[in-house]
């Protein structure tokens, strides 16, 4: 087992200012492209990382130290955000995620001892018993994921202009 609480902290305090490096001032073409109908842009990457702070993580934590296995997570709903955000800059989503993040790893290392809850138990609606030291872990490789989905659709903006070169760019195989 690889797992090690400060280690996930190094990754979750850093995504809000990977973030805000990559994303701070770009124009809005940046902001706004996508990889295709139905598929999401920096923005709505941005406002799923907020939902994610405020419905998912801590609560569950919450619910697996508090509740064990007696009640079950409730689902989260992974598209909020597109209504949510609509009147909203990129610069505010990105103030708001590093706000809800801060607070959260906080609470966190107050919630969390690890020595004794990694391997306590709650009920996730679709995967059934799942381990503390899990929903922690999953949090770190979400945030890794989104950070590598934004990337490859901010790459993908010049698939074509990047001419004989897109053989060589992984990125753009994916």
């Amino acid at each position: 087992m690889n797992f090690q609480l400060e280690e996930a902290i190094e990754i979750l305090e850093r995504t809000p200012k990977t973030l805000q490096h990559l994303l701070d001032g770009l124009s809005n073409s940046w902001i706004t492209c996508n990889e295709g109908e139905a598929t999401w842009n920096a923005f709505d990457i941005v406002g799923h990382l907020i939902e994610g702070e405020k419905q998912n993580w801590i609560p569950r934590i919450e619910m697996i130290i508090t509740k064990g296995e007696t009640e079950t997570f409730p689902p989260f709903d992974r598209f909020t955000q597109i209504q949510q955000n609509a009147e909203k800059t990129i610069e505010q989503l990105l103030d708001e995620f590093a706000k809800l993040r801060q607070d959260n790893l906080e609470k966190l290392q107050c919630l969390v001892d690890s020595q004794t809850n990694l391997e306590q138990t709650g009920i996730h609606p679709e995967f059934g018993v799942v381990k503390l030291r899990e929903q922690i872990s999953t949090w770190v490789a979400h945030d890794l994921d989104h950070l590598s989905q934004m990337t490859r659709v901010l790459a993908k903006r010049y698939q074509e202009d990047v001419g004989p070169w897109k053989g060589y760019l992984r990125i753009l195989k994916q």
